[in-house]
């Protein structure tokens, strides 16, 4: 055989190869350069948030030059939905703001299905004997869902300012007075006020979510205020000029963020938004992994909504600046990173598996990864320096939690993208309260507790496909990769576990006196503002002979429930676990007795192609004809010669007995040198179809049958777990 003729071969049986590779690596490429511009966009923000001082001025100068006697009448509207662990601690706070109470008006949206109804209807005539504008409005019908509630309240309103607050929230007695002077601006819609954290340090799940929100506030949000780009409502914690709200259409139904979608809407119209960071208003990050998430999902799945309903008619405003619609832009469909992200993901070990030459220069991946900290963490962490300043370190701390929560619950805003663009249906699930503040308090025993989803099985997939990512990265030369990848995966298997773990499989007990007080706020400044409302509560709520009707029920029927659902719960979660792991253990074994084979066999063919000896050749042959498969072809669909282990075993054989008689010549000789030449490009053709071979072993019939048949369990695991959570809530209705 001719070393052209060799060539010639080489060459068509690489062209697949070498297809599928340039286009999975054009698509990694091209994600990876969309996801910078996301990235560089918080360099701007960062950029504009530091430094704008001009407007900052002026905007302090505004608030001081505005009227001291300022007071105009003031609705404020609580909306609420089952909300009986915090709907007192609201309420109490809402009623202690320095306001003249002739000239404020409360409203309660009440959207309740359960006891909080009663609850809030006891709290409610509380205050009216203390001379509160208070009313307690119920819809029977929870259409529309939060946006309806907010509607139907400001028909009856009769404030020229609207205040919000979500059930989470405990607003400072201050909050009124301080925010309402800026409105000496008429052309100003809306003031947003920043969101404080009263259970910051419950958990690393709770620091991962107050970082990731004070970075949105102090940087994103303050930014767009001092400049002319369009800034968001975050659907509490503000105040709306009620003008406003009316002249930009109203509430609208049409997406899952109502807030995101009017204050988009003003700002067309010309309002403008006005963001304060001085004032902070206290609220309780949700402690349940279930719970973040269907938060994160509905933030998602709106953001992307409010895109397809509104960029078009953004862009088509020919006043509005340039940089406004980019940024507009950006904000609504940044979302869209998530899938990009777990496409990359998925993409990257192929690359890996099929060798593709991912760069040209050998310090390429360590450049790589150094310019992904760089932009990456290096960045946030030097703006958490800038804004913390002394106290920096601590937010540094939670900023590792961030990053593996970003990662994990990627997973889910993709799905959440996906049910944007194929669902039209815009179900609002509401994000559970507990009432938790203090470290010490559990959460687990209460109402509202969620059952993890089947968005859990994806993150278990992904989870697995990293930890085979990571191997693929160590026994493929490029280990450089594997940090990042790690922190990737550990997020996919953190959120998995705590989806799991905080799923709600025991039966969820009735009301107990324990669940119905309200919890004192562990700061300091925010008990004093609260402790009177904390103490009128309790005792309103345990001499409320309803209070007591469902203390008395929980007693009787909570202890047999809760010992059969406890042991229901901790085995099913047992046996989730244990399949989890055999799974990976089977997926560890495959890839050390299928594909490291292989590998290993690739390996020695690389070291033949270098051999200068007929003797070295051999060795190498041997090695090779031990790893390689005796017989089978791994495509199991359109199968081809290039890939069947019998032939290539057959070629071993005669290239041995080839390498075995040219050891015989005297070397350096012609004769010796053209057949180790020969020899040589041969073995490169060998090695190409082991190469081809390997991706088809991930993909094999019969791992795709086990992961079927493994999958198929984890839902029959899951089917079944939803079955014993229909008997045990049909034993506690009975």
């Amino acid at each position: 055989m001719s070393i052209n003729t060799s060539s010639k071969i080489f060459s068509s049986q690489t062209k697949f190869m070498l297809g599928l590779g340039a286009f999975l690596y054009v698509i990694f490429i091209t994600i990876a350069w969309i996801m910078t511009l996301y990235t560089l966009n918080f360099y701007y923000l960062s950029y504009q948030s530091r430094h704008n001082l001009r407007h900052e001025k002026q905007r302090n100068l505004q608030s001081e030059i505005s009227k001291e006697n300022f007071l105009p009448l003031v609705t404020i509207q609580l909306p609420l939905y089952n909300e009986k662990y915090v709907a007192a601690r609201l309420i109490d706070a809402v009623c202690q703001i320095d306001y003249p109470k002739e000239k404020l008006e409360i409203q309660v949206l009440d959207d309740s299905d359960d006891d909080t109804m009663e609850l809030i209807r006891t709290i409610v005539d509380d205050y009216k004997l203390q001379g509160f504008d208070i009313n307690h409005i119920h819809r029977i019908n929870r259409s529309g869902y939060k946006a309806s509630a907010l509607k139907a309240g400001m028909k009856r309103a009769k404030g020229e300012f609207v205040a919000i607050f979500d059930a989470d929230f405990v607003p400072p007695p201050s909050f009124l007075k301080k925010s309402l002077i800026h409105f000496a601006n008429p052309k100003l819609g809306l003031v947003q006020c920043r969101w404080g954290h009263i259970n910051e340090g419950y958990s690393g799940l709770t620091e991962a979510q107050a970082v990731s929100l004070d970075l949105h506030f102090l940087i994103e949000q303050k930014a767009k205020s001092l400049t002319h780009l369009f800034m968001n409502f975050n659907g509490t914690a503000g105040i709306w000029r009620a003008l406003c709200i009316n002249d930009a259409g109203g509430w609208h139904t049409s997406t899952l963020v109502e807030d995101l979608d009017l204050s988009y809407r003003a700002q067309m119209k010309g309002w403008k938004c006005l963001f304060l960071e001085d004032i902070v208003v206290e609220a309780e990050l949700p402690v349940q992994i279930n719970a973040a998430k269907r938060q994160q999902f509905r933030w998602a799945k709106g953001s992307m909504q409010v895109a397809m309903k509104l960029l078009i008619d953004v862009g088509l405003q020919k006043k509005l600046p340039l940089d406004t619609k980019i940024q507009a832009f950006i904000q609504l469909t940044r979302h869209i990173v998530h899938p990009l992200f777990l496409t990359q993901f998925l993409i990257f070990p192929i690359l890996v598996a099929l060798h593709y030459k991912l760069y040209s220069v050998s310090l390429a991946p360590v450049i790589g990864v150094l310019i992904y900290i760089l932009m990456g963490p290096c960045t946030y962490l030097y703006m958490i320096r800038k804004i913390w300043k002394d106290k920096w370190k601590e937010k540094a701390r939670q900023y590792l939690y961030l990053m593996i929560f970003a990662a994990g619950i990627s997973v889910n805003n993709t799905v959440a993208v996906f049910d944007s663009l194929i669902d039209n249906k815009n179900e609002f699930l509401r994000t559970p309260k507990f009432g938790i503040v203090k470290n010490d308090e559990d959460w687990k025993d209460k109402s509202y507790v969620l059952p993890f989803t089947k968005t859990t099985l994806l993150e278990i997939f992904f989870g697995l496909y990293g930890c085979i990512a990571i191997f693929i990265s160590i026994f493929s030369g490029n280990p450089v990769f594997v940090p990042i990848i790690a922190i990737q995966t550990i997020g996919f298997i953190y959120i998995a576990y705590l989806s799991i773990v905080h799923s709600s499989i025991h039966t969820k007990p009735s009301t107990r006196k324990k669940d119905v007080q309200t919890k004192r706020i562990n700061d300091a400044s925010t008990t004093s503002r609260v402790s009177k409302a904390h103490v009128q509560t309790t005792d309103r709520l345990n001499t409320t002979a309803s209070a007591k009707t469902m203390i008395r029920r929980a007693c009787d029927k909570n202890n047999g429930g809760k010992k059969l659902g406890t042991t229901y719960y901790r085995v099913t979660l047992a046996g989730i676990l244990g399949f989890i792991i055999f799974g990976a253990s089977m997926a560890y074994y495959g890839y050390q007795n299928t594909i490291y084979p292989l590998d290993k066999a690739a390996g020695y063919l690389s070291r033949a192609e270098s051999s200068q000896t007929a003797g070295g050749l051999i060795d190498y042959i041997k090695h090779v004809k031990q790893f390689v498969p005796k017989e089978g072809n791994p495509v199991w669909s359109f199968t081809t010669p290039k890939t069947d282990f019998r032939l290539i075993q057959n070629d071993l054989d005669a290239m041995l007995a080839r390498a075995i008689s040219i050891s015989s010549l005297q070397p350096n000789s012609a004769a010796y040198n053209t057949g180790l030449i020969d020899l040589h490009a041969s073995i490169k053709i060998i090695e190409t179809n082991l190469e081809e071979a390997t991706p088809y072993l991930y993909a094999s019939f019969t791992n795709i049958l086990l992961s079927a048949i493994w999958i198929a369990v984890i839902f029959f695991i899951f089917a079944a777990m939803k079955k014993g959570r229909a008997k045990f809530k049909e034993y506690d209705t009975t």
